[in-house]
């Protein structure tokens, strides 16, 4: 709850970010963190609506449950390849987020873990992963593309279900698997 917070630079000594660390700094609106920290723990930065930007270290492993979640000026947001997991929730609902990179690292996205980001619309998933989660994108009503390497075997339920942007998507013979509503309300789905 530190109201007038605007920005902030975590140093290299720093190498764990806590829960709910930034919770309630409502002005805080540009973060570095430094390459010391591999975990970022859940809801550390939940909730930053003033979030404009943010620079992860090369050293964070893993992404905790709703990180970020509500980050509504987050527009874009690169996630470095030395994350292997992204908690569930991680970014739900931001609303703001228009483009964001998954390492080529990340094994492992929790369930709905872009699901209510809006603006999204283009993602590439690398070909570490291999099973896209339950609601993982469900709601990203502007997606019109995402790529579906040939590494992935599952598609989880509602995981891409109202994308109602989304025009066509190849997937590959890999997948074995789909879940329940899966494309549900997809409704400019063309091939």
């Amino acid at each position: 709850y530190c109201t007038n917070l605007e920005s902030i630079t975590i140093p290299d000594s720093v190498t764990n970010i806590g829960i709910l660390l930034f919770y309630g700094c409502t002005s805080l609106q540009n973060i570095t963190i430094g390459n010391g920290v591999t975990s970022i723990g859940e809801r550390a930065f939940d909730d930053l609506r003033a979030l404009k930007s943010i620079t992860i270290g090369n050293r964070v492993t893993s992404i905790g449950h709703k990180a970020f979640s509500h980050c509504t000026s987050l527009q874009h947001f690169a996630i470095p390849d030395s994350v292997t997991n992204i908690g569930t929730w991680a970014f739900y609902g931001c609303t703001g987020l228009q483009n964001i990179t998954l390492g080529n690292g990340v094994t492992s996205i929790g369930d709905n873990a872009f699901s209510g980001c809006t603006s999204l619309q283009n993602i590439t998933i690398p070909n570490s992963i291999s099973s896209i989660g339950h609601g993982v994108f469900n709601s990203c009503i502007t997606m019109k593309r995402i790529t579906i390497p040939a590494s992935v075997t599952s598609i989880g339920g509602s995981a891409f279900s109202y994308c109602k942007s989304l025009k066509n998507i190849t997937i590959p013979a890999s997948v074995t698997n789909i879940g329940n509503f899966a494309f549900y309300s997809c409704t400019s789905m063309e091939s």
